[in-house]
C-alpha cells in the first residue's frame, strides 16, 4: 500500500520535545505534511517546525476535546509522553492521547513505548508504557507500537568524565548494553507510516548497537581522539556523578532500571532491525554525528 498525498498528515504529540521534534523533522524530510501539537506555539522549537512547514496546533494532554480537534482530518498520529511528571500523568495523557485517536478514526497510530515494557520489569516508568499499550490495544485503534533502549544522547551524562579519560558506570564490564539513536526511532516511524501493511499491529523494540561499557568507552576515544577507559564503580558514586551531572534526584525506579542493565538487559533483535532500516546509526557514528569529535 502505497499513500497518496492527501494521506499524509501526521499529527505529532510532543513535537517541541526530544522524540517528537526530531519525527516531526523526519517526516516532513520524507514528504509527510505534519501538524505539531504543543501548548506553546510560541516557542523557539514550535517555530522552528513552522518555518520548516509543519502545521502548529495548540492542544494540552488535559484537555480531550483540544486533543480531538487536533487529530481531526489526520492520517497518523506519533504518540510519546514525558514521565518526569509522575507515571500516574504519563498514563492519563497516554490513554486520552490515543483516546482522541479512535474518535478522530485516525487510520495509524504510532507510539512510543520503552524496550521490554512488556516483560514486567518493575520500573515504574516501563510498566508506565505497557499499561498504555494495552489501552491503545483495548480500543482497537490500528497500531504500530516502536519500544526504544537506551538513548544514545544519554551519554551526555557522563561526557566530562570521558572526556577527562574515564567513563565511570557500574555495569559488569562484559555486560553489554543495548542503544538506540532518537533519529532512528524517527526513521522508524517514517517506514512504519509509509509502508502501513509491513507495520501495522506490530510491536517492535529498537536497537542500533551492543556494546560492553568498556566497548563504549573505546568508541568514545577513538571519536575524541583521547585514551578513555572504564572504571566500574559502585552504585551509589555512580548516582551521585549522574545527579551531579543532570541536577535529577534518582529515585528507587531510576537504581532498579541501571540494576537491571546490569542483570538482565534489553533484547532488541538488532540484525532484523538493520535490514528493515540499513542506515541505522551504532554509537561511532552518532558521537561523530552528535560531534564528540570537536568537545574540548
Amino acid at each position: 500500500m502505497s499513500l497518496g498525498d492527501e494521506d499524509r498528515l501526521v499529527l505529532v504529540g510532543g513535537a517541541t520535545g526530544n522524540q517528537g521534534s526530531v519525527v516531526a523533522r523526519e517526516l516532513l524530510a520524507n514528504g509527510f505534511g505534519v501538524r505539531a501539537l504543543t501548548r506553546d506555539p510560541a516557542k523557539p522549537a514550535a517555530r522552528e517546525l513552522a518555518a520548516l512547514g509543519a502545521e502548529i496546533v495548540i492542544g494540552d494532554y488535559d484537555d480531550p476535546a483540544s486533543l480531538r480537534k487536533a487529530a481531526d482530518g489526520v492520517y497518523g498520529v506519533f504518540s510519546v509522553q514525558n514521565f518526569m511528571a509522575g507515571v500516574d500523568v504519563e498514563i492519563r495523557h497516554g490513554k486520552a492521547f490515543a483516546e482522541a485517536a479512535k474518535d478522530a478514526g485516525v487510520a495509524h497510530f504510532v507510539y512510543s513505548s520503552a524496550a521490554s515494557s512488556n516483560r514486567a520489569t518493575g520500573i515504574s516508568f516501563h510498566d508506565s508504557k505497557h499499561e498504555i499499550e494495552e489501552h491503545i490495544h483495548g480500543l482497537g485503534l490500528p497500531y504500530t507500537v516502536f519500544r526504544p533502549v537506551f538513548f544514545m544522547k544519554n551519554w551526555h551524562e557522563v561526557a566530562g568524565p570521558a572526556l577527562s579519560g574515564v567513563l565511570p558506570w557500574p555495569l559488569d564490564p562484559e555486560k553489554p548494553l543495548q542503544q538506540i539513536a532518537i533519529a532512528d526511532v524517527a526513521a522508524f516511524a517514517v517506514l512504519a507510516f509509509g509502508d502501513p501493511d509491513r507495520w501495522l499491529g506490530q510491536a517492535v523494540d529498537l536497537a542500533g548497537d551492543e556494546l560492553t561499557l568498556p566497548q563504549v568507552a573505546d568508541v568514545i576515544g577513538r571519536v575524541t581522539g583521547r585514551s578513555v577507559r572504564y572504571e566500574q564503580v559502585s552504585w551509589e558514586d555512580f548516582f551521585a556523578v549522574i545527579a551531579g551531572a543532570t541536577g535529577l534526584d534518582f529515585d528507587e525506579n531510576f537504581i532498579r532500571m541501571f540494576r537491571w542493565f546490569n542483570d538482565v538487559g534489553y533484547q532488541a533483535d538488532i540484525p532484523a532491525l538493520r535490514a528493515a532500516h540499513p542506515g541505522m546509526l551504532d554509537l561511532e557514528g552518532f558521537l561523530r554525528l552528535d560531534g564528540w569529535g570537536e568537545k574540548t
